[in-house]
């Protein structure tokens, strides 16, 4: 069996595994771009997703009000516990992703815009890119804020998987969204949720990934 070297790590090796600043600037860049398009898939889908990303997707639909000026809203309550638990360079960081999303929500509809979308390929690679982004944005020490926040405290302080402690968060906000949406939308938003919640639960597991913030 070989040992995992996340496991076997020393103090001699730790500073080489750090991410440098670069490192984490670019990995919470293509972190935020990945999950924020990903967030523009399922808006174009007229899906809805878990976390405060489908929170303020499902606040979006009902009021009109723009996403990206919802999810910056719903995530503000959760920097208190970033700051407490996880702290100030979380905080800061994951302020700063959040901010990012909400700034990139205007930007791709500019970019491009979607005239038909297969609803379930949307679904299914908006959430997808979703999950990616979040591990991305994890292993750089950094969240899209909200559920993301408690999943990681859970997970350092009890040991649940994120990924686990978010799915069964999602499947609470997905099905309050029949409030909005045709139950057809509900289960295939149920099945996207599985799929970003399975990236996360499959990769992001403690001491397997060597990278330090």
């Amino acid at each position: 069996m070989v040992d995992d070297p996340a496991l076997t790590e020393n103090a001699a090796t730790a500073d080489a595994n750090r991410h440098s600043l670069a490192e984490n600037v670019m990995g919470v860049v293509t972190g935020v771009f990945l999950a924020s398009f990903g967030l523009y898939l399922l808006k174009e889908s007229g899906s809805v997703s878990g976390g405060t990303a489908g929170l303020a997707l499902l606040l979006s639909y009902a009021t009109h009000i723009s996403f990206g000026v919802l999810f910056f809203v719903v995530n503000v309550p959760f920097f208190a516990l970033a700051l407490w638990k996880k702290g100030l360079g979380f905080t800061l960081r994951t302020a700063l992703t959040v901010a990012l999303v909400s700034a990139f929500s205007y930007l791709h509809p500019l970019a491009f815009g979607i005239d038909a979308l297969n609803p379930v390929y949307g679904t299914l690679g908006g959430n997808l890119l979703v999950g990616v982004g979040l591990l991305i944005l994890f292993r750089h020490g950094a969240s899209l804020g909200g559920i993301n926040i408690l999943a990681l405290v859970l997970q350092e302080k009890l040991g649940w998987r994120a990924g686990y402690v978010q799915m069964a968060v999602d499947v609470v906000i997905i099905a309050l969204s029949l409030t909005v949406v045709s139950p057809w939308v509900v289960l295939l938003s149920a099945v996207g949720a599985v799929v970003l919640n399975l990236v996360l639960a499959m990769n992001h597991k403690q001491g397997r990934y060597l990278g330090r913030t």
